[in-house]
């Protein structure tokens, strides 16, 4: 059964309880996020593969998404703090320069990729079978996605996914 802690979609038997997510359907979402081609800002194909092993806070955006444009200076300022867990944005977009004139406008400074045309059908293969934005995953060092969220997050909010990342 999922509950929601701190506004972070978890399962587990309770509210009260702190699970990560089943490992068979979190270790095909991992894959499935690690296998996947993503572009770079400068339209170079890359994978995660020097993402897996480290905490992770992958957050789902487009620039013409409101939410995702009032949770992205929350990004920056966790990426800021070094909390030990890696923040990625991945862009659902397919022209990388207005995301790279966005992301500058928007001082990033977390690493964006570019998903094209299959950001959707990546997003769903996560758990978002609703396909909204913006869209949260949090996986730990073990690559095991602990939690995941659809909607805009708060400090507070990130701050239990960086607690989660890290156990």
């Amino acid at each position: 059964m999922l509950a929601s802690i701190n506004g972070w979609a978890q399962s587990g038997t309770s509210a009260n309880t702190i699970n990560s997510v089943a490992a068979s359907a979190d270790s095909t979402s991992a894959r499935a996020l690690f296998s996947f081609n993503f572009y770079d800002l400068d339209n170079q194909a890359i994978k995660l593969d020097a993402y897996q092993g480290n905490p992770l806070i992958v957050n789902f955006w487009a620039r013409w998404c409101p939410p995702c444009r009032v949770e992205i200076p929350e990004l920056v300022a966790l990426q800021a703090r070094n909390t030990g867990v890696d923040i990625i944005g991945i862009n659902i977009e397919t022209d990388p320069a207005p995301v790279r004139d966005f992301a500058r406008a928007y001082d990033v400074n977390y690493p964006v990729f570019l998903t094209r045309a299959a950001g959707i059908d990546l997003m769903r293969a996560l758990g978002n079978s609703k396909a909204g934005l913006p869209f949260t995953v949090v996986l730990n060092k073990h690559g095991s996605i602990v939690t995941s969220r659809l909607g805009a997050i708060t400090k507070q909010q990130l701050d239990a996914a960086v607690a989660l990342a890290l156990r």
